[in-house]
């Protein structure tokens, strides 16, 4: 996807967070942070790698899960870089009913973040909108489609009950 695409999709979520006052304060900003063991990070949109070239507070590895580039962040990041899973997180884009992209709470935000008790009720309205505006747009190229349906399966995975 080219940079005016990815930027069009991050417009689309604005400077919306999941909260009107800074979230991160509950939590201590866990989503922001590696496991305790170094690893964890953020799958990348296809293209959104390269607007990160040249960051001083992260690097860019491969997802293989996703069997795509993903960050990982080395410390706080330029909000204005933070790349587009971080943007609408604790959300994850999911299919709708009717087939369209909408979003839901991403089942592996509820290990680390607090709001997931809420569900999208406790959210900021105008976020999930945003979120939702971005992940159809994301939608719309054929890259995108993919990448989101690639995820929504990943993250589908979580929501399977364990069986011991």
């Amino acid at each position: 996807m080219n940079r005016a695409r990815i930027l069009e999709i991050y417009a689309a979520i604005g400077e919306t967070t999941p909260m009107k006052t800074d979230c991160g304060a509950l939590c201590g900003a866990a989503c922001c942070r590696c496991d305790d063991d170094g690893r964890g990070g953020v799958a990348l949109l296809p293209g959104e790698a390269e607007l990160l070239a040249g960051i001083e507070w992260g690097r860019v590895e491969r997802d293989e899960a996703m069997d795509a580039p993903m960050l990982v962040c080395d410390g706080p990041c330029e909000r204005e870089k933070r790349p587009f899973l971080c943007r609408v997180f604790p959300l994850c884009p999911v299919r709708g009913r009717e087939g369209d992209w909408t979003v839901r709470m991403d089942a592996r935000a509820r290990a680390v973040c607090p709001l997931c008790g809420s569900g999208l009720h406790g959210l900021d309205p105008e976020f999930v909108r945003g979120a939702v505006r971005a992940a159809r747009l994301l939608a719309e190229a054929p890259e995108g489609e993919a990448f989101l349906t690639r995820w929504a399966a990943i993250e589908a995975e979580f929501r399977k009950p364990f069986l011991f």
